[in-house]
């Protein structure tokens, strides 16, 4: 299958263009509150749905997707917790490989079991490196990964993990200080990886104002996910659309 997404985050990097996804999990949403943040997606221009989350207990995510897929043309994309949460009916799958921890389960071990599966799922697979960045609290990812965070200080370190990713064949780089972080990835964090690799750079958790998602979109992220914050208040999404948006386009 053509790597449209992929190639589509590729050329809007290139051209400076920033994009910004809502990620939704499955466990927290139902038909009703799904169709206000379509209607409030499609009015903000959302570039991606993120589907997915570090457990999902639900058996919601196909029908979640569906009712996307049915509502608007945003494209889906799947961010799994685990080989369970694949769902043919989204457009790609970030198939992640937690680089900045040393559980070898989910650098590789995790994928050589569903490879088959994912092989089949008809989904575009996008080679992802993920780096958990400590938030200052305790999250669902760094208990279910039952891996330490990278310090949120130690810019070097980030800077060395996603080169080495994008060394070993990784697409895409996605920093994430996880749900429920107190505090985000610090910007001069994000101006270091970006200025180190040529992959499109993912940044997430903790970002709860607009302000915050936009210095992160100056300092080199490509694509901004916001989730947490969006639960809490989904009126959010235009504002942080708006600012994500902002960021003044490479003349060509």
């Amino acid at each position: 299958m053509a790597s449209t997404i992929l190639h589509s985050l590729t050329e809007r990097k290139k051209q400076g263009k920033k994009s910004f996804a809502v990620l939704i999990d499955p466990d927290k949403v139902n038909n009703s509150s799904m169709e206000q943040l379509i209607d409030l997606s499609v009015a903000a221009k959302v570039d991606y749905f993120f589907v997915g989350g570090s457990l999902v207990i639900s058996n919601y995510v196909d029908d979640c997707i569906k009712l996307i897929k049915a509502n608007c043309n945003i494209p889906v994309v799947l961010f799994p917790g685990s080989p369970s949460q694949v769902s043919k009916f989204a457009d790609a799958l970030l198939y992640l490989s937690l680089i900045s921890g040393r559980n070898a389960e989910l650098l590789i071990g995790q994928h050589v079991m569903s490879a088959p599966v994912i092989k089949q799922s008809g989904l575009e697979i996008m080679p992802t490196g993920y780096m958990v960045i400590d938030g200052g609290a305790p999250t669902t990812v760094s208990y279910i990964s039952n891996a330490s965070p990278i310090p949120s200080d130690k810019n070097e370190i980030a800077m060395c993990t996603a080169m080495a990713g994008e060394m070993l064949g990784m697409q895409l780089i996605y920093m994430d200080a996880g749900s429920g972080a107190k505090k985000a990835i610090p910007e001069g964090m994000i101006q270091r990886v970006a200025q180190s690799i040529e992959v499109p750079l993912i940044i997430g958790g903790g970002i709860i104002h607009p302000e915050k998602a936009y210095v992160n979109c100056k300092a080199g992220a490509d694509v901004i996910v916001v989730g947490n914050a969006i639960e809490k208040d989904a009126s959010l999404i235009k504002e942080m659309a708006a600012a994500v948006h902002s960021i003044p386009v490479k003349a060509i």
